[in-house]
């Protein structure tokens, strides 16, 4: 890969995964880091040995001229800086949520196609090595035509983000339209792209809160639990957002005519369900030894990437990286394209609009 210049903007806890996962690339150079609070951005030069830090985004983009923008704001931030990045002639990579409206992706998406610049935005889980064995799994015909798939991600609110969140009233998140779910969501949807049959399912959604009602402000509006059902022509999936379900799930499982695959993001594994071969009792008996096996050979598979130094908790967002860099570089297709981004997004609206009601309700 040619060199890249790279200024990556936002310096909250994320941005250190990015800074990381870039200098992995060996071939890409942070030149800048910028923050509103300098001190962040001070801090954070200083811990990743990042030459030049700044306060003012404008003043970074005419000073360093990057190539490339790693946007790590909260959303409401992210159209007004993707498109400044754009117009000072870099490509951009946005974390999600993307922007909180669809109106806003669209904009956002016009301008980099206007400029001829690449977008991408952080859906990491496409790019995991369990999701991308299950792409094998699917393209070889071993899962057959997808009937129905579950896509399940938990949020766990007694971590720190859950305490940043209940702890502030004007926390970011809650002026998302969707407030919490809407930033987590995107796992959800983003997973089930490539295995819907229609380019926009029939969606319905239903969101709720369990938690008690205590602060008597904007934090007793945060719905947490999300529940999705789309339809396409021939098949189904199901969505699930909870912070309430234990251990926090992060799965997804796929139904399909031939076989039925589950992919755990948290065990980082992919494995076929064990279906009987023998009859009667026997061959009730024998699939749970079958399934043993399969974890067994993926514990191993885990064991080998971690020999190698290639299990790494950022797997995903580093893959996604590589891709993206080397799609500016190559001119290549960029590895998420723009149409999913606006898919997800179109969703992501019609599921804030039918919770809203329910919300309004209950306030």
């Amino acid at each position: 890969m040619t060199d890249l210049k790279v200024a990556v903007v936002g310096c909250g806890k994320f941005a250190d995964a990015h800074i990381e996962e870039i200098g992995k690339l060996g071939r890409a150079t942070v030149v800048a880091l910028c923050d509103r609070e300098l001190l962040l951005a001070e801090q954070a030069a200083m811990r990743y040995r990042v030459p030049a830090f700044y306060d003012d985004f404008d003043r970074l983009l005419e000073r360093e001229r990057p190539d490339v923008v790693h946007i790590t704001t909260p959303p409401a931030s992210h159209l007004p800086l993707g498109a400044r990045a754009i117009e000072a002639g870099a490509h951009v990579f946005v974390e999600k949520p993307f922007t909180p409206t669809l109106a806003e992706s669209q904009e956002l998406v016009a301008k980099a196609e206007r400029a001829g610049k690449k977008l991408t935005i952080g859906w990491s889980y496409l790019f995991e090595p369990t999701t991308i064995i299950m792409r094998e799994m699917l393209a070889s015909g071993a899962i057959g035509e997808v009937v129905h798939v579950e896509s399940v991600f938990g949020s766990d609110l007694s971590g720190p983000f859950g305490a940043a969140l209940l702890g502030d009233g004007d926390h970011w998140v809650h002026r998302l339209p969707g407030k919490l779910f809407h930033n987590n969501i995107d796992h959800v949807l983003s997973r089930l792209l490539e295995l819907l049959d229609v380019d926009m399912p029939d969606v319905h959604a239903l969101a709720f809160l369990r938690r008690e009602k205590r602060f008597g402000d904007a934090r007793d509006e945060l719905h947490d639990e999300l529940r999705m059902t789309l339809g396409g022509r021939r098949m189904t999936a199901h969505g699930v957002f909870t912070t309430t379900a234990k251990p926090t799930p992060n799965h997804l499982r796929i139904y399909g005519t031939k076989n039925t695959v589950s992919v755990d993001y948290v065990k980082s594994t992919t494995t076929l369900d064990a279906a009987p071969r023998l009859p009667s009792a026997i061959g009730r008996l024998m699939p749970a030894f079958d399934q043993a096996m399969a974890y067994l050979r993926e514990g191993g598979r885990n064991a080998r990437r971690f020999a190698r130094s290639e299990f790494q908790f950022f797997s995903g967002l580093s893959e996604l990286t590589r891709r993206f860099h080397e799609s500016i570089v190559g001119g290549t297709p960029q590895p998420i394209p723009n149409k999913d981004i606006l898919r997800v997004g179109g969703m992501i609206d019609e599921i804030v609009r039918q919770s809203r009601p329910r919300a309004e309700k209950a306030a």
